[in-house]
């Protein structure tokens, strides 16, 4: 295994203190376990509060994008490992500023169990909350069984837009109901083409020869669709890009946001490549493409590999994704 590192087991604590060393007016710790980042400055009083947990290994989610009108602060476990329920809890209660708090995370046990173990811990401080969960993996289960997809890249879209309607000032039911049509609204899919090593395990999570692809595999590392030869990167994008379209049909005069993402190691120039497909297929069927993402949103430590990402917008989710935010990660107005 080369890593830069120390020792395996201060991998995440040391690279949190290294987040908040660098961007200290973005990020500071709160709490005992020194595993949950909150606001610098917090939002106002009487603002509905958003938190997001889950692993680390997948930077920028999650920690980094807790920012204004983003998060208000986020758990993160160990490296593919769900935080605490308590760690969760303390997100929960760093974010409330007297107006309850959306949990809003990705579909994974580990994470659904330990928030709602949270909820049920800051009951005893009057803290109301709600839950919106992300499943926008179409690799992960046919369109009958959405409910058991993974929550992907589709999360960075839940957070711009949720955040911006807290912003705003909508109520807890408010800022829900829109968090929801977001996650309702985005489809993703990723393609490996190496894999990533977890500091603690010391090997790589899979095993893929040199000439071959996965399509369809999970961020830790889940089984795909299909292995086989590795293709070209219009072969890639036009197969993915059917995937989407088939489960989220897009026509003419759709508006939609597209984010080509790479999964840790795959450079810019790759995921440009890509995009002058998607944005080929986007427009021969008819849509508008508003607010275009190509770069590293959410990866999967050092793995090779993207993610496409569709998000279809209405007037409402529009005007909320372009909306300000500001975070060390990603800035909008």
């Amino acid at each position: 295994m080369k890593k830069i590192l120390n020792k395996p087991e201060d991998y995440v604590d040391e690279m949190l203190a290294g987040l908040i060393a660098a961007h200290p007016e973005y990020y500071r710790l709160h709490g005992d376990t020194g595993k949950v980042v909150a606001r610098a400055n917090p939002g106002k009083d009487g603002k509905v509060g958003i938190v997001t947990g889950g692993g680390s290994g997948h930077l920028p989610v999650f920690t980094g994008y807790v920012g204004e009108g983003l998060l208000d602060a986020c758990a993160i476990g160990d490296v593919f490992a769900s935080p605490s329920a308590e760690q969760m809890a303390d997100a929960i209660r760093v974010a409330d500023s007297g107006a309850g708090v959306l949990r809003l995370y990705g579909n994974y046990g580990g994470d659904v169990m330990n928030f709602d173990m949270a909820g049920e811990l800051v009951e005893f401080d009057d803290i109301t909350c709600t839950t919106v969960l992300l499943a926008d993996d179409v690799a992960s289960a046919p369109p009958a069984e959405a409910e058991k997809r993974r929550g992907v890249a589709g999360m960075v879209y839940a957070f711009k837009i949720a955040g911006a309607a807290a912003e705003e000032g909508r109520d807890l039911d408010g800022v829900t109901a829109v968090a929801q049509k977001a996650a309702d609204a985005c489809r993703s899919i990723g393609a490996a083409l190496s894999p990533c090593t977890v500091p603690q395990a010391g090997k790589p999570t899979f095993e893929i020869a040199e000439d071959e692809m996965e399509m369809g595999m999970g961020i830790h590392g889940e089984p795909g669709v299909w292995r086989g030869k590795l293709q070209t990167a219009d072969q890639i994008a036009e197969e993915m890009m059917d995937r989407l379209l088939a489960d989220m049909p897009i026509g003419n005069g759709d508006r939609v946001s597209v984010m080509v993402n790479s999964l840790g190691a795959t450079p810019p120039e790759e995921l440009y490549i890509l995009y002058r497909r998607v944005k080929a297929r986007l427009e021969a069927a008819g849509a508008r493409i508003v607010m275009p993402l190509v770069g590293r949103y959410a990866t999967s430590m050092e793995m090779a590999g993207v993610s496409f990402t569709l998000c279809k917008l209405d007037d409402e989710l529009e005007k909320l994704l372009l909306a300000p935010c500001d975070c060390a990660f990603w800035r909008v107005g």
